[in-house]
């Protein structure tokens, strides 16, 4: 029995590894991609202050899939150009992984799904959706089906990353200053 227990704990332990392994590779591609190879970056594993939490899920009427997210600070030589945000909403059954790259006054660079894991919806990840988001701000109107496309069978994905979208900039919003 507990040689079972041992080689699950493994198992688990080896997939988690993985699997945060291709995320943090599929977000650095993207992050190069976008901006270029001549740039450096940091991450942090950020804990998001329980004040802060509630008042930006209560704006974005969205809760944090967690009390963590990660922060990128991109940086072309010594000063920093832009932050990524990478976090989860929620899918239907599954969180979809996506990332908002900010400008260093939080306009929307772009955003990028890093992981869709529904059978359905994943018409959120194509760049012509993503590339709604581009220009927007803490000010910009999020209404889906207003200044946002609905996507015929991915109304969950929609409204998730959308909300998600504006949560995180209603985050940096609140935590620009400490970064």
């Amino acid at each position: 029995m507990k040689k079972l227990f041992t080689l699950t704990f493994f198992i688990v332990v080896f997939n988690f590894s993985l699997f945060s392994q291709e995320i943090r590779e599929l977000t650095e591609g993207v992050i190069y991609s976008e901006l270029g190879k001549n740039i450096s970056f940091s991450s942090e594993k950020y804990t998001v202050p329980s004040n802060v939490k509630n008042r930006v899920e209560k704006a974005a009427a969205q809760k944090f899939h967690s009390d963590f997210l990660y922060i990128y600070k991109i940086s072309s030589g010594n000063k920093i150009i832009s932050y990524g945000f990478l976090d989860n909403v929620p899918g239907k059954s599954l969180p979809i992984t996506f990332l908002v790259l900010l400008t260093t006054e939080g306009k929307v660079i772009s955003s990028h799904i890093i992981k869709y894991r529904e059978a359905y919806g994943g018409a959120v990840s194509e760049k012509g959706w993503n590339e709604k988001f581009k220009n927007r701000d803490v000010n910009s109107d999020f209404t889906v089906g207003k200044s946002i496309d609905g996507i015929s069978g991915a109304t969950i994905s929609v409204n998730s990353v959308t909300k998600g979208i504006k949560k995180i900039l209603l985050l940096f919003n609140e935590i620009n200053s400490s970064l």
